[in-house]
């Protein structure tokens, strides 16, 4: 098992929740608002004066986990849809995920 992290810009967060709970491969997956501090943050048209003066910029983390068999098809799909511009910059990486469950 995997676990796909990406970071987002906000705005991508309604797109992706609709384009994921398509995808048959993901049983679930979770949004966390975090602040991107990097080179990046200059090109944001979106930056308010808060976020300018942090030098921040507010990002989407979301974390999936994923069977290894699916991953490839997920990265796939998500780089190649028709509204592959709204992902466009998003920052993604994988880790390897132990173990999993729930507590009852």
């Amino acid at each position: 098992m995997k676990n796909l992290t990406m970071i987002a810009h906000t705005d991508a967060q309604q797109y992706l929740a609709q384009h994921l709970k398509k995808m048959k491969q993901i049983q679930g997956f979770s949004f966390s608002h975090v602040e991107g501090h990097g080179l990046g943050y200059e090109k944001d048209d979106f930056l308010s004066a808060r976020d300018e003066v942090l030098a921040s910029s507010p990002r989407l983390r979301v974390d999936i986990i994923l069977s290894d068999k699916d991953v490839e098809m997920v990265l796939d799909r998500l780089q190649h849809e028709d509204n592959h511009a709204k992902l466009q910059g998003v920052f993604y990486w994988l880790t390897a995920v132990e173990r999993r469950g729930h507590f009852s």
